[in-house]
């Protein structure tokens, strides 16, 4: 097949949705499928280029202000080059990421040139809104304004899929008139699992040999509360010795910097910045326990990473992190602000051996419905159906 995926946010963002759109393209590409990916460029003109044995075209592109290492490619200059380029690649069908520009733009020419297309939502306005520091009721119209932005680019879809089934519970609910298929975002468990090892890691980070490792991994910003991660370190570590490691990076790190010695924990905290991807399975690996408490999570990959990886998490009971994490199971929720609560979860963890290793073995058989090869297994015979599906709707609209 002739597949193309079309995404506002790809390689080198550091993103869910980035991630998954980058292990899409390659997964199917080592199938034997030629795979092209249309996002935005780095520079302001159109280049064509080949990554991990996909075809990428890169669309002319700006900074976005607000939105640190990001770009966007504004239709008003980039919508006929679009569609230019849909009809040069000649698609069987068509895979959009999202309903922002190039997603937009690409569905647009879908229809116009008669192209089968399905969609992924990975979107969730709050994890975009918060960024233009808004009054609380715009930020509320803004977000009802992102839904139904994305309901009519996406209700015009062949079929429409998401990463869980509350993701695919929450869009149906907001009247997009189309059943939502739900299907995981994968991981690659060959990449991601116990057989890691992070130790020289510790040594690269200077992070304490001796101590436990509570770890989140992800963009240092606001909709991920990580403040809330921190708060509940001075109860943990009077009780334990545990050390928080954020691995990722992000506008706000120099505030929690300051945050944490204001706490008081400076010493109990290691800011890695990027992680190379090359480190990423293995740093999992130098951890004991995974933590998260973002509020606006359609799946979460880095849970997944860490779920791969034989690590217990400790997650917020928020959208559908709860699908992970089944509480008392493979670790536990807490309450969303509730930092004390997290602070009793993590020290019931790390005081046990016995717990931990329990729970990280169930986080081990909770994972494997989410292997990678399933997911691509599960669009490729959706990508079959719908051409299938597409090519007798053309039949009958042609009379042959």
């Amino acid at each position: 097949m002739r597949v193309l995926i079309a995404t506002d946010t790809y390689y080198p963002d550091v993103n869910g949705a980035s991630y998954f759109s980058q292990r899409l393209a390659a997964g199917h590409a080592r199938r034997g499928h030629q795979i092209f990916v249309m996002a935005p460029a780095r520079t302001l003109k159109d280049n064509i280029s080949p990554h991990n044995g996909v075809t990428i075209y890169g669309i002319s592109s700006v900074k976005i202000p607000f939105y640190p290492n990001f770009r966007a490619s504004p239709l008003l200059f980039t919508q006929r080059a679009i569609k230019k380029h849909v009809r040069e690649i000649q698609p069987d069908i068509i895979h959009i990421q999202n309903h922002f520009m190039i997603g937009k733009a690409v569905a647009q020419a879908a229809q116009e040139l008669d192209i089968p297309i399905i969609g992924t939502n990975h979107f969730m306005p709050e994890n975009l809104v918060h960024y233009l520091h808004l009054p609380r009721p715009a930020e509320k119209k803004l977000n009802e304004f992102g839904w139904h932005d994305f309901s009519q680019v996406y209700r015009h879809l062949d079929a429409v899929t998401t990463v869980t089934k509350t993701a695919a519970e929450l869009i149906e609910n907001l009247g997009l008139e189309k059943d939502v298929i739900p299907i995981s975002c994968g991981i690659d468990l060959e990449r991601f699992n116990p057989r890691n090892s992070g130790v020289y890691l510790k040594e690269k980070y200077g992070i304490p040999k001796s101590r436990s490792i509570i770890l989140y991994v992800g963009r240092l910003d606001r909709e991920k509360r990580i403040e809330l991660i921190m708060g509940a370190l001075p109860q943990i570590v009077e009780n334990v010795d545990a050390h928080l490691t954020l691995a990722g990076t992000g506008k706000l790190r120099a505030e929690f910097e300051h945050i944490a010695e204001e706490m008081g924990i400076r010493d109990r905290v290691t800011f890695t910045g990027f992680v190379p991807d090359e480190d990423l399975p293995n740093l999992y690996r130098m951890a004991d326990l995974f933590v998260i408490a973002g509020i606006a999570e359609l799946q979460s990959i880095v849970t997944m990473e860490a779920m791969a990886s034989g690590l217990p998490v400790i997650a917020v009971d928020a959208v559908a992190l709860p699908e992970l994490v089944h509480d008392g199971e493979n670790g536990y929720l807490f309450p969303d602000g509730d930092s004390q609560m997290l602070a009793q979860r993590a020290i019931t963890v790390l005081s046990s051996p016995a717990l931990r290793t329990a729970m990280g073995q169930k986080s081990l058989d909770i994972i494997q419905a989410h292997d990678i090869q399933k997911t691509l297994d599960k669009y490729e015979a959706l990508y079959r159906q719908i051409i299938a599906e597409h090519v007798c709707d053309s039949e009958l609209r042609t009379g042959k």
